[in-house]
């Protein structure tokens, strides 16, 4: 059923459309060299609206693919003004017959789009087989339907399992977490997921873990020398730790005096901590 808004939407807009003219060959031509060669914006805007109707018998073709109306006629619009933009009025035919594929290249982009979040049609034989998918009737015999299936992928160059998949796909709908389970629920599906975040008191907790660990590590720097505790920020805090052989040269000592050093360092933090934890017991 046609939605009331939808379908006075479009009587309104038929009825304004009817206003302009039908351009003759000849007049045609003349704006579309005119819009060519001096940019003449009126010109165009006169070879649009005299085709604004061929739109919409366009858009019709493709009412059944559960897109509104009206939206189809406004994608195929742009395609219509995309035309009248490249259009080449020296090559001896009318701007209908060349703006018709920019009309509906941008209504099957539109649809594509609209059909799912996933996206589907992404190279050019799944964009065809999106369209031809409806020629494949329905039938409950199954070698019938296998029949059907090669059949129709033989005739748009595509493989039988492609054209299963998309018939796959196009029968599935997405389906909003937003949307409410029942009729008469007041829970949406978004509702039923499980929280599997931290409670608030386990937030706490952490947070409390958390700067404890920190206070210690603050008390324990303090208990190195300045030359283990510049060792372990440059190898163990750093977000880019420099070699062994970086922090000998940077002393003067030998690569495998900084390991040692590195080693008495850890070292003496291990024992700060455990004797930390001894203490809060």
């Amino acid at each position: 059923m046609s939605n009331p808004i939808e379908t006075d939407g479009l009587r309104i807009y038929l009825s304004q459309i009817e206003h302009y003219p039908i351009l003759s060959r000849e007049e045609e031509n003349r704006l579309a060299v005119g819009y060519r060669d001096k940019n003449d914006l009126h010109a165009a805007q006169k070879l649009i609206t005299s085709n604004l109707r061929f739109v919409i018998k366009v858009s019709l073709g493709y009412r059944n693919y559960g897109v509104r109306l009206m939206d189809l006629i406004q994608e195929g619009n742009i395609g219509l003004m995309k035309a009248v933009q490249r259009f080449d009025p020296d090559k001896g035919y009318r701007l209908i017959s060349y703006a018709i594929w920019w009309i509906k290249a941008y209504i099957q982009n539109y649809i594509i789009r609209s059909w799912s979040l996933v996206k589907i049609g992404t190279t050019q034989s799944q964009r065809k087989l999106f369209y031809r998918i409806w020629d494949l009737p329905e039938v409950p015999d199954a070698e019938v339907h296998l029949e059907n299936v090669a059949k129709l992928a033989d005739r748009i160059d595509v493989t039988a399992d492609e054209v299963i998949d998309m018939a796959a796909r196009l029968k599935a709908h997405d389906l909003s977490l937003d949307d409410l389970i029942g009729e008469h629920s007041r829970d949406s599906f978004a509702d039923t997921l499980p929280d599997d975040s931290p409670d608030q008191e386990e937030q706490l907790s952490e947070l409390e873990e958390l700067h404890d660990l920190k206070a210690w590590a603050d008390d324990a720097l303090k208990t190195l020398t300045a030359r283990e505790k510049y060792i372990l920020e440059k190898r163990i805090l750093s977000d880019e730790p420099v070699t062994l052989k970086e922090l000998g040269k940077h002393f003067g000592i030998t690569r495998e005096r900084a390991r040692q050093i590195e080693r008495t360092a850890l070292e003496k933090l291990k024992g700060n901590y455990l004797r930390s934890q001894l203490a809060a017991a």
